[in-house]
């Protein structure tokens, strides 16, 4: 078999990066259907998966595609799929059910513009909301979103860690500029890339609760035929996985599912931080549009604004905390994002009224100029 890591210094696309990442984090199998502008990720998977041990396969579509990653992933391989906008809708179904049966996988969203078929081929940051309250019922979920090919591909590493650590789908949410694109990235000897292995059950078999919570409110998992009795429902369960349908067990449940999201934010969300130990204009952003917002700070700065710039790593859960303790201290915050507005409601939720918060974005198909939200930034303050 070849080597699983291509190591050293490579000019790739994001969407190959992410593949890369996804084969660095043990990923042996992905199940998809092409899409626009995520189709590179599959191909990429489907030349390199076979050399290492892997498995590829193309479903009908995008709700077998998800399908085909959950049982993967109870079979015992770290497994992941690719897709973008309508396919991204097709899945939301059967990610609420990775989410109710707690399975480790990844889901990459290479966003472009819509609603519908919209606009195939260029950029957009839309499905934001989506990526957190797509499926229906209340649930926790961990997004992150990365603004180089470089840091998709650790990102990827990432999200396969925290699936695996907190046995739940994470979602990448990247976007067609920055999967498109074309830059180094530098991939390290396998030793030096740190691999979240699953926590499998130790003991007896005949005691063994699936879903009974050992470790930072996680049960550990074992694959199918290990032995374990295993009953996987997207009913509402007991610790066994037995169906219960009483309002204490989805109390039990959900809070399950939700606890060990909330109780480890400290773990999961990430964020850089640029000029911002001055900062009186903050500039809060993420993908794509995190590389305007970047550049945007030095222009203005240059005109004497002091401005700054909280990138956001990981969007769900939502870095509120932090958002909070910056408001009543700034003058402003200003959200930058290719929408109108979906990650802007929750800068203004967290500013909660005591501190002003401006947005600079619109409804896709191409990026936002740093010279845009500089001027936004004087009209408003």
């Amino acid at each position: 078999m070849k080597p699983a890591l291509l190591t050293g210094k490579h000019y790739i696309t994001g969407d190959v990066a992410c593949a890369e990442g996804a084969l660095a984090a043990g990923c042996r199998f992905f199940g998809g259907y092409p899409i626009t502008p995520a189709t590179e990720i599959a191909e990429h998977m489907a030349e390199r998966l076979p050399g290492v041990g892997g498995l590829f396969i193309q479903m009908e579509d995008e709700i077998a595609a998800m399908a085909s990653v959950l049982g993967a992933s109870w079979a015992g391989k770290k497994s992941m799929t690719a897709t973008s906008g309508p396919g991204f809708s097709l899945m939301m179904e059967n990610i609420g059910l990775g989410v109710s049966t707690e399975t480790p996988c990844v889901v990459v969203n290479v966003q472009r513009g819509g609603p519908s078929t919209g606009l195939p081929t260029q950029v957009a940051q839309g499905d934001m909301m989506q990526a957190r309250w797509g499926s229906h019922g209340h649930y926790a979920i961990i997004a992150l979103s990365p603004s180089s090919p470089q840091e998709l591909f650790y990102q990827t590493i990432r999200a396969f860690n925290l699936s695996e650590k907190y046995r739940t789908p994470v979602l990448i949410m990247t976007d067609e500029v920055i999967g498109h694109m074309s830059e180094r990235v530098e991939i390290p000897e396998a030793g030096k890339i740190e691999v979240f292995s699953r926590n499998k059950p130790r003991g007896r078999r005949d005691r063994f609760r699936l879903f009974s919570p050992v470790e930072n409110g996680v049960a550990p998992m074992p694959a199918a035929g290990d032995g374990y009795r295993i009953h996987v429902t997207g009913l509402t369960h007991d610790e066994r996985g037995y169906p219960d349908l009483t309002v204490d067990a989805q109390a039990n449940m959900v809070g399950r599912i939700v606890g060990k999201i909330q109780n480890h934010l400290d773990d999961i969300i990430q964020t850089e931080s640029y000029r911002m130990q001055d900062a009186e204009i903050v500039l809060i952003s993420y993908g794509v549009s995190g590389r305007t917002a970047l550049a945007a700070v030095d222009m203005a700065r240059s005109q004497g604004i002091k401005a700054g710039l909280l990138r956001l790593l990981t969007v769900w859960p939502f870095p509120e905390a932090m958002i909070r303790s910056l408001a009543g201290r700034v003058k402003g915050f200003v959200t930058v994002e290719i929408n109108l507005g979906q990650i802007h409601l929750e800068v203004e939720r967290c500013a909660a009224g005591r501190t002003p918060a401006f947005l600079v974005g619109h409804a896709g198909g191409t990026l936002i100029s740093p010279q845009r939200v500089v001027e936004r930034i004087k009209e408003a303050f």
